[in-house]
């Protein structure tokens, strides 16, 4: 039996993409995994998919921009789990020219807004419902997906790395994850819950794009890593795979 046996996973966002393939490669750890997605069918033929392959899942229905969902998540997961060992925040939003065009001058308070509230707000107000459920978890790991666009390190270096993709509100909504990650892992220091930040890579989703190099395939790795660390791995850090970013 895998150490992972009887633990139980929420992913946000779950039925295609990243979220998908985190649900899949959890699942073939024995890990219960269910899929919190907008549309309940989506995320029913999700969860149907991974039964099919011999993996314990499930589908409830969750919006990032419906508060009481994350009320209804958590009802849901204390009367058929009564824990909650793996919490992965995927669920995520783009409005703007990920690439090559910067509005920062000029983006609007509603592509502000909106953005911010799929990206920084639901996150918090999901984790924070959730928490009760993580703690009682013997190792609870709290995964927030961020992007190398976050690193204002790296933006502001000399021939930055990623210095075309000014994306302000996509940017700055995941800068701030990353302080909700650092701030709740020092919080959250002296529990057995490990809170970290992840960056996937540039995946060919539909928020990353065709030209992006990375396969969905391959994009739960960083996702996986930080949702099964053992007792001694890190919290409060930002990783691509095993690497550390800079912020």
């Amino acid at each position: 039996m895998s150490n992972h046996e009887n633990k139980v996973a929420f992913i946000s966002g779950a039925n295609r993409g990243i979220g998908f393939e985190t649900a899949r490669k959890l699942g073939e750890l024995g890990i219960t995994v269910i899929i919190g997605a907008r549309d309940v069918a989506k995320g029913k033929a999700a969860a149907n998919d991974l039964i099919s392959r011999g993996i314990k899942a499930d589908a409830i229905y969750y919006d990032a921009n419906d508060v009481k969902s994350a009320h209804d998540v958590y009802d849901y997961l204390d009367k058929h789990y009564g824990k909650l060992d793996i919490l992965v925040n995927n669920a995520g939003v783009n409005h703007e020219q990920l690439m090559g065009k910067n509005n920062s001058s000029s983006l609007s308070k509603d592509a502000l807004q909106n953005t911010f509230q799929t990206n920084l707000f639901s996150v918090i107000e999901i984790t924070q419902r959730l928490l009760p459920l993580i703690s009682k978890a013997p190792a609870g790991r709290i995964v927030n997906l961020s992007s190398i666009l976050a690193s204002l390190t790296l933006h502001s270096m000399p021939n930055s790395p990623i210095d075309p993709a000014k994306a302000f509100a996509y940017n700055a909504s995941k800068t701030a994850l990353n302080v909700y990650t650092v701030h709740l892992a020092h919080e959250l220091r002296d529990t057995n819950i490990k809170v970290n930040s992840a960056h996937p890579g540039w995946v060919k989703t539909e928020l990353g794009g065709e030209h992006a190099p990375m396969e969905v395939a391959d994009s739960y790795k960083t996702s996986v890593y930080l949702a099964t660390l053992d007792e001694n791995g890190p919290s409060g850090g930002f990783f691509h795979e095993t690497d550390p970013l800079p912020w």
